[in-house]
This record gives C-alpha cells, structure tokens and sequence, in this order.
C-alpha cells in the first residue's frame, strides 16, 4: 500500500496523476534508460542519490534520481515496455519509498493507493498473507480505467495552462482548478512525441462502484467501523502511522474513505499482532491471554495461601515485622513458588517432543546438503551439524530450566539420528554443545558438567 504523495507529473509522463501540474522534466535523460536516470543523482555530490532496478516480472524498470537542480525534490520512474512509463515529481526523500512500491506487478497507484498492474485495479493492499509474504491482493469491484482520450472532449483550454519549472517549484502553491486544460496541453506534448503512447492508453483514472460518493465514508464512521474514536483515528493519521490507509477523496477539506478500504482495513487491524491480542483476551479482567490468566489465577490462590492462610506468615504482616529482612524472606518464598511450579506452566513434555522435531528437522537439512561429499564414505564426517540460533537458544532454555527432562530428550535425538543416519553419538552431542556454545547462556562449567553425562563411554561399540 503506497503512502508515497507525488507533488507533480513530468511533462513526458504517458499516464499523469489527476490534479497535480505538470512541471518539465527535459533536463532528466528518460529516453537513455535507467542506467542514465541513477547517474544523474548518483555520486554526484552532496544531497543527492540515484538508483535502478530491473522489474524481472514484467521486463520494465524503475529508477529514481534526486533533481539536479533542486536537492529537495526528485523524480520517480516506471517503464513498462507495452504500458509506457510514469514519470513524477516528488519531495527527494520520497523517492526511493515509491521506488520501493513499484518493485513486482503494480505500474500505477491512483485514488489513495489503488493499484493498477496494467489489466487489473486493485484496492490498497492491507491484510497480510503469510504464505506469500505480500499483501493479499482484492480486485476493485468493477473497475473502470479511465483514460487521456476519455476525459478529453475538446472543450478544455490548454492556453490557459502552462508546464512549470523546477527551479521555480512552490510547495506551498494550490493545485490547479483547470486541470483538464493543463491535461490538454500535456496531450499537445505528448503527440508530439515521437511513438508516444496513444490517448487512449494513457491511464489517467479509476472508475469503480467502491469510489462513488455515497460509499465513502469520512473519519467519525472510519472509526467507528474500526471499534476506536474519531480523535484516535486523526491522532493515528497526525502521526504518520502507515497502517492507516491513505483517504480515496477529501470533501470540503475532509478525508474520505471507501468503505471497502475501510473494511480491509478493520480486518487488518484484527489480523494484526496486537489484534489477535485483543481477541485473544477479551472478556478478561486484566486483558490476558487465557494461558496468562491461568497463571495468573494459579499464582493468585498460591501467594493468597502463602501470605493470609498461614498464620506463621500472616503475623508478619505486624507493623513491627514488616522490615527488610521479613521482606526478603517472603519474597524468596514467593519466587521460589513459581520457580517449582515451572513445570506447570510449561508443558515440559510436549516441549521436549517439539524441541526433538527441530533439532532432527536441522540435521536432515545438513545431511541433506552434504549426501554428495559423504557418498561411499564408510565412515562419514558430521562436522558440517548445525543448529540454526533460535533451535539452539531453545535447546539452551530448555536444559537451563528442565536439565532432567532435556537430558531425556537429548538421548532420544541420539538414538534417532542413529537410527536415521547411522550418527554416532559422540557426533551427536559435539553438534548440540556447539550449538549451545554459540547461543546459549550456560556457563561453560555448566555445559561441560552437563555434557559430561551424556557422553558415550569410550569402550562401548
């Protein structure tokens, strides 16, 4: 979901942003290629940077460039060999963020990030899928490209227009009222190019039902369909936060949202980290997860006993008692409770079991990598084990707060990776303390106390 505001189009853009004027861009070497574009802000001094890179999926490119003559602006642009390009002036510290947005399908963003991938509009991605590790991506229903020739019927003044300079730029300036007739002197540029785009595929617009007035919605209904309040809502847009999805219209200099958006954008919040927290521990007092809250309701009944039942410590709760020393010894005997009830709050067997499964799936992996150079090896090398960091930090957890039940587990790891590969033991432990040594947080006494029992006796086969 881009949230990437261009401040004008390049005259020698094929598909310009509706609204936003036109400025010339003839001092960029567009028609050189991307190579061309990044050297002219790139290494060139101060302030300034370039880059490029190859859109592998469509055979375009896209590339970005501080402007040479104004370091607080720079120039983005996307080239598609069928679609042409798009070429957009920006503040310099934008560019590579849409840079970043145009990377894979998406050749146009238009009414708040709608995309456009040269077939297909799609509503700004928001809700996260794992398995592809993008934004899922959901058509706009019914979507309409609008193009140059569609909006231009003749009737606009392009003399009444004018194409701006960059050394002249004015952040500050309104948009102009009169598009259409800036969008007609663009069109008289345009044709003059040599093979330019025709009119009628030079993408101006999306037209869909989810964008007409009576589907938006403005700030107080976006929030209230996102369960928070309007003043949360402004706060969350004053700060910048990208999770909220950029207006499709502003109305009488109010922000509005397409109700599909919006409700993607509830989803997402639901699907979110903090989201699945807040499902998981709704209805709860202190707005725990039920797993905590049976902690916390275990360790209640257990300190409730420990401080009030019994009388030997009840009495200490005496004005006189209450002393640093009474203190610590409560406070020893309060941790002490939790740390023997660990094995109640952790499902230590389930845990060794899923610990096992990780540790064997990495050695597969290793084994996996170097069958060839261990092939007719009567006596292969397992010097090459390894655990990645998480695996080997919660091998360490696990032997640091439950060493007998680890050592269990460790024993059976031996044995399968014997089983499976003919591993011998003593390979199997030098993996596993590698691992730990790495990762982990036992003292070196106290994995080499530890290893010591688990290490094969020399005379066994």
């Amino acid at each position: 979901m881009s949230h990437v505001a261009p401040l004008a189009n390049g005259l020698r853009t094929d598909h310009p942003v509706p609204g936003l004027p036109f400025f010339d861009d003839s001092h960029l070497p567009l028609d050189d290629g991307p190579e061309a574009i990044e050297a002219v802000g790139r290494n060139q001094g101060q302030g300034m940077w370039g880059r490029f890179d190859k859109n592998r999926t469509d055979g375009g490119w896209r590339a970005f460039t501080t402007d040479p003559l104004n370091h607080t602006l720079g120039w983005a642009v996307r080239y598609h060999p069928e679609h042409g390009r798009t070429v957009l002036l920006l503040s310099d510290g934008d560019t590579s963020s849409l840079h970043t947005d145009w990377n894979g399908e998406p050749l146009l963003f238009r009414a708040g990030g709608y995309w456009w991938n040269g077939t297909t509009w799609f509503r700004p991605g928001q809700v996260w899928d794992p398995v592809a590790q993008d934004y899922e991506r959901r058509k706009a229903r019914a979507a309409v490209t609008v193009s140059a020739a569609d909006m231009l019927d003749g009737r606009a003044h392009p003399d009444l227009a004018y194409i701006g300079k960059v050394a002249a730029f004015d952040p500050d300036a309104p948009r102009p009222d009169n598009w259409l007739d800036y969008l007609a002197l663009w069109a008289q540029h345009h044709q003059e190019r040599e093979g330019a785009l025709p009119l009628e595929q030079c993408v101006i617009d999306v037209s869909s039902p989810e964008l007409t007035a009576a589907q938006l919605l403005g700030a107080p209904e976006m929030a209230e369909l996102g369960g928070i309040t309007a003043s949360t809502l402004r706060a969350y847009i004053s700060r910048g936060n990208s999770e909220v999805p950029l207006p499709q219209a502003t109305v009488g200099g109010r922000d509005q949202w397409a109700r599909a958006v919006a409700q993607d954008w509830v989803e997402a919040r639901k699907r979110s980290y903090d989201g699945v927290g807040e499902a998981m521990s709704a209805g709860d007092r202190d707005s725990l997860s039920p797993g905590a809250a049976e902690v916390r309701d275990r360790f209640a009944a257990d300190f409730q006993h420990a401080l009030y039942d019994r009388p030997d410590v009840r009495k200490r709760w005496v004005l006189r008692h209450r002393n640093k020393e009474s203190v610590d010894q409560i406070a020893g005997e309060l941790a002490w409770s939790v740390a023997a009830s660990l094995d109640q709050i952790v499902p230590t067997a389930h845990l060794g079991h899923t610990v096992q499964a990780a540790v064997l799936h990495e050695f597969a992996e290793t084994v996996e990598m170097f069958t060839d150079e261990n092939a007719g090896e009567e006596h292969p090398k397992w010097w090459h084990l390894n655990l990645t960091p998480s695996v080997g930090k919660m091998l360490d957890w696990y032997v640091r707060c439950f060493p007998s039940e680890a050592y269990a587990t460790i024993g059976e790891i031996q044995r399968q990776a014997h089983t499976t590969w003919n591993m011998p033991a003593a390979d199997t432990l030098r993996a596993l303390r590698s691992a730990l040594d790495l990762d982990g947080k036992l003292t070196k006494q106290q994995r080499e106390t530890y290893f010591a029992l688990l290490e094969p006796h020399e005379d066994v086969d």
